[in-house]
């Protein structure tokens, strides 16, 4: 598998992560009496997981016009 693909597959594996704290904050926010606290950790989280999937794209990019370049 080229490194292209292997980072596309780390953002999609991060934008899967991404999704399920995005549902959690969801579930938190209908809760009566949600935890404030870790609504904050989950929105942390969530722009952790949205900034390192941005890294992996942007590899994957600079890959992909590397390798048509050496073409």
């Amino acid at each position: 598998m080229s490194t292209t693909e292997d980072s596309l597959n780390r953002a999609e594996e991060l934008l899967a992560r991404l999704e399920a704290a995005r549902g959690e904050l969801d579930r938190l926010a209908q809760e009566e009496g949600g935890s404030p606290e870790r609504a904050l950790e989950i929105l942390g989280e969530l722009s952790e997981l949205a900034k390192a999937v941005e890294e992996e794209l942007e590899r994957a990019k600079r890959e992909a016009e590397s390798d048509a370049a050496q073409s």
